[in-house]
């Protein structure tokens, strides 16, 4: 018989444990950008922006049952000096409600100028070949930098707790 070793062991049990993910979200009054990290809770990618309508929870539950989702991250919006801005009570009312609907530990994460490191970033920019109105351009610009900033504030979350696991 060979000897089993602490490795083999945490290996062994961390194949046993069910894989969730973390589900990360830039709340904003009109659109609620979303991203999911990977099954290890390590690399967060943005997922998809949902209207912030009376049908954004019912959209989240979908989301959250079928992307096996465990924790929710939420950005924490704060303003140049670092203080809660106007948009901050709206977002505690969201998180309350998160929690209530959905029985899941919610985090919070500041979330400082995600939607504008999003913009600048290249995963944000397509190029647009088809003739389309100047309105639904910046439509779908502004959509895909929420789902990107929600992965931002996803991924500053999950290395804040993996670096301290470390």
């Amino acid at each position: 018989m060979g000897i089993i070793t602490e490795k083999a062991v945490l290996c062994y049990y961390k194949n046993m444990e069910e894989y969730f993910r973390f589900l990360g979200i830039d709340y904003g009054t009109k659109r609620i950008g979303l991203a999911i990290s990977d099954e290890n809770g390590e690399i967060a990618f943005p997922k998809e922006i949902l209207p912030n309508d009376f049908h954004a929870f019912d959209r989240l539950g979908v989301l959250i049952k079928k992307e096996n989702i465990r924790e929710i991250v939420v950005g924490e919006s704060v303003d140049f000096s670092g203080k809660l801005n106007a948009l901050s009570g709206r977002i505690e009312i969201f998180i309350l409600e998160l929690k209530e609907k959905f029985d899941l530990p919610v985090h919070k994460q500041k979330e400082f100028l995600t939607s504008v490191e999003a913009r600048k970033s290249k995963n944000s920019k397509k190029d647009f070949n088809s003739p389309q109105s100047h309105s639904k351009i910046k439509q779908i610009k502004s959509g895909r930098v929420d789902a990107s900033a929600a992965a931002l504030i996803l991924q500053r979350y999950l290395d804040k707790i993996n670096n301290v696991k470390k």
